[in-house]
């Protein structure tokens, strides 16, 4: 049976600023966009004030402050009143647990330890003594100090634990030393924590889903509404990666949700990495698509410039891989020490041990540092064995070409792992590679590695400077054969930088001398306290451009402490933290340096529209299914959250969505018409598949001919549809424009209409300059 899947997606970020009532009130105008599903933030109890939902406190209720379960009800209803349905976001790996008492489970624990009955919930490390709460301040004797027992509870400032029953008496030092808990300072999180959490957030805490108790109390409530009806369609997993066994947790969950839901995995690929055969999903999430898509539209050429600028800037010369790696390295030594450590108390010790005069600690260190280098080796995030084992053997390789000297600890993990694929061993390393991938590479090296930072994105490899024609053509082959109903993206609510930022950075690949002249003056003429951050700074800067000081000032201080060279989050520089502050108020206050970056962001915004429009279509257009996260239907230009996750002006979408309905045709120019031209794109391709689904089956490239002809990127889904988009514009201008060029149509047919501007197209073989005159894109369409 073929799974029903909606034709395309929206997703919204529920939270008490965005309600079901606020959705429900959204309905018509997602009806009217031509989207097919609601894709929604999770909505299990989180946090109070959470702006994600993936805190979840207590997954046994709909969150209140986002409407309850009478206001999901409404929604759902409202959702069926327009034929549309719901994809739900879920959260199988972790809890929230910043705030003790919000979580019933974890205030349990706190208060009964092994006792209690969510004790074998929670991926606890009993053994290792009463449960480190990395809370207090870097000064713990002090803090320590300012504890205090209150109303039954123990205090520290705002935050409160439960005591154990029969505690309650004595210094309050003493009651502390009671608890199955012990408050830490946060320092100690990162080397000592005794819980399994969600990277390297203490707040965070990992459940055992792997269990089936677990499993059932934390997917009840969820599976409760999906038996209620076929509104909500199916789910999206979050972060598989993190589970024990991920393969067994989405083969659990296909059976309780039938074979007929949507389900999703956010399951972070590398390049050329497929999902494991055995997983019973649809796809994922879609950041590969993301990569494909963009990748088109940047221009190899751009390379040796901006990577030998990048050298020069920095005064260091190092491949993406090396920054990727010592990024993974430092991580795993520093903020991922804790898990570095456990799995190293699991490594069964080589018979012969490199010398005779080595000390216990010495062996012990030994073993840490082979585990470290064994989980920086990974080329992807991770295996499932017995699936996945040529990762794993790449992993060693890696390792010892690094550390030779470790060969015979490796050798043992490796054997090991092999050995019992399924034990606490291999569970632990497959685990913590994600992690420290993810920690290294996407919170490290995407911010070290600057030469262009529209390549810096999760699923993508900076490395990869551009992708071909023909290598995009097979990729997009690829995925509709083999994964048609995956999702495909281009931003979500954790990508660096929005889709229109990346399309305008994509620009500074055609032009990097241009480019290099002037970030060279203006990083002279206001120089922040780190080279490598520069080179982030003024891309981020012109990217995002008009951007308010206040914006740029909390996205610089995150990317700097993401860095981890001149402050981090752990060691925080105060006068560095002072510098990276002051500096947008300083570059937005020097009135001659705004009019520069002004003039430089008008001469990259046209091609960056063409770009962002390119995108556009052929994400919609393109296999799999199209999600469009909200607000970028529009022009859009936010940086990494919670930029991203800023209200949505739906007033003015809709009222531009009216215009377009009229027959408005507007111009690509987001300061005049509110980038109504990216709405005009989003609309017409999405209800295209949606009230024409057999036009979106297949592909084929079809290839333009003539002197301008690697500037344009079209491909056919059925012999009935086109879509065709403009790549690398400076360069077609550079040539004059399209000249000659045509593009030969299927089957020699003459009866195509572009969707787009609702005109005829001028024969089988349409001249580009024509096709392409008022939009870089066009949707072509053969009658019904």
């Amino acid at each position: 049976m073929t799974r029903p899947i909606p034709s395309s997606t929206y997703r919204l970020q529920f939270s008490k600023d965005q309600t079901f009532a606020d959705a429900q009130g959204l309905v018509e105008y997602l009806d009217r966009l031509g989207v097919g599903a609601l894709y929604a933030s999770p909505l299990l109890e989180s946090g109070a004030g959470s702006n994600h939902g993936y805190d979840v406190v207590d997954p046994t209720r709909i969150s209140a402050e986002r409407g309850g379960p009478e206001g999901l009800a409404a929604l759902l209803a409202r959702l069926r009143e327009a034929n549309l349905t719901m994809l739900l976001d879920v959260v199988p790996n972790h809890v929230g647990v910043e705030v003790a008492k919000a979580n019933p489970w974890w205030w349990d624990v706190l208060e009964h330890g092994q006792g209690s009955r969510w004790a074998g919930h929670f991926d606890i490390d009993w053994s290792a003594g009463p449960l480190l709460l990395p809370i207090l301040d870097a000064d713990e004797p002090k803090a320590l100090s300012e504890l205090s027992v209150e109303d039954g509870e123990l205090r520290y400032y705002e935050h409160a634990f439960p005591l154990a029953p029969g505690t309650e008496h004595g210094s309050v030092a003493e009651i502390h030393e009671r608890q199955h808990y012990r408050l830490v300072s946060w320092k100690r999180g990162a080397a000592e924590l005794t819980y399994r959490r969600f990277f390297d957030v203490s707040t965070l805490a990992a459940v055992r889903v792997e269990l089936p108790e677990v499993f059932a109390d934390t997917h009840r409530e969820i599976l409760r509404w999906l038996d209620e009806g076929p509104t909500i369609i199916g789910l999206r997993v979050d972060h598989p990666d993190g589970l024990s066994d991920p393969g067994g947790y989405v083969r659990r969950l296909r059976e309780a949700i039938g074979p007929d839901r949507w389900l999703l995995v956010e399951k972070i690929l590398h390049v050329g990495e497929e999902l494991p055969v055995s997983w019973p999903v649809d796809g994922t999430s879609g950041y590969e698509a993301l990569a494909d898509v963009q990748g088109v539209f940047v221009d190899p050429s751009g390379a040796g410039l901006l990577t030998q600028f990048a050298a020069e800037h920095t005064g260091a010369r190092t491949s993406s891989h090396a920054v990727e790696h010592q990024g993974r390295r430092e991580v795993a030594d520093t903020i991922l020490a804790a898990e570095v450590r456990r799995i190293a108390a699991l490594v069964p010790v080589p018979e012969a041990a490199p010398s005779t005069e080595e000390e216990p600690g010495e062996a012990a260190n030994r073993v840490r540092d082979a585990v470290a280098e064994f989980l920086c080796g990974f080329p992807v995030y991770r295996s499932y064995l017995p699936e996945g084992r040529e990762a794993l053997d790449t992993a060693v390789a890696v390792a010892r070409a690094h550390r030779p000297d470790l060969a015979d600890v490796l050798e043992a993990i490796h054997a090991a792992m092999l050995a019992d694929p399924e034990g606490l061993l291999a569970t632990r390393v497959q685990q913590t590679s994600g992690m420290v991938m993810a920690k290294g590479v996407e919170d490290t090296a995407f911010y070290r590695y600057n030469r262009l930072v529209a390549l810096n994105e999760v699923g993508g490899d900076p490395g990869r400077f551009g992708l071909s024609p023909a290598a995009f053509h097979a990729a997009l082959s690829v995925r509709e054969a083999g994964w048609p109903r995956t999702m495909t993206t281009l931003s979500t609510h954790d990508t660096k930088r929005s889709e229109d930022v990346r399309a305008r950075l994509a620009v500074l690949a055609e032009i990097p001398g241009e480019w290099v002249d002037t970030m060279r003056r203006w990083a002279a003429r206001h120089p922040l306290p780190e080279r490598s951050l520069e080179l982030l700074a003024w891309q981020s800067v012109v990217g995002a451009w008009p951007i308010s000081a206040e914006r740029l000032a909390g996205y610089l201080g995150k990317a700097s402490k993401e860095a981890k060279l001149a402050t981090s989050h752990v060691e925080a520089v105060p006068e560095v933290d002072a510098a990276i502050a002051a500096w947008p108020a300083q570059v937005l206050g020097d009135g001659e340096l705004v009019a520069e970056i002004t003039a430089f962001v008008e001469r990259i915004s046209a091609p960056g529209w063409s770009n962002s429009l390119g995108q556009k279509v052929l994400q919609l257009a393109g296999p799999g299914v199209p999600d469009v996260y909200q607000g970028t239907e529009l022009f859009e230009y936010s940086l990494v959250d919670p930029d991203n996750r800023r209200p949505v002006d739906f007033a003015a979408r809709q009222r531009l969505l009216a215009r377009l309905d009229e027959g408005w045709l507007p111009e690509v120019d987001d300061s005049t018409t509110e980038g109504a031209a990216k709405l005009l794109v989003t609309a017409t391709a999405a209800r295209l598949r949606r009230y024409r689904p057999e036009l979106f089956r297949g592909y084929r490239a079809v290839p333009a001919q003539g002197h301008a002809a690697e500037h344009a990127v079209a491909f056919t889904r059925s012999p009935k549809l086109v879509a065709v988009a403009t790549r690398l514009p400076v360069g077609l201008e550079a040539k004059g424009g399209w000249g000659d060029t045509v593009l030969p149509l299927p089957d020699g047919a003459a009866d195509w209409h572009d969707m787009i501007t609702d005109t005829p197209v001028d024969g089988s073989a349409p001249r580009l300059a024509t096709l392409l005159a008022r939009y870089p894109v066009a949707l072509l369409v053969r009658p019904a």
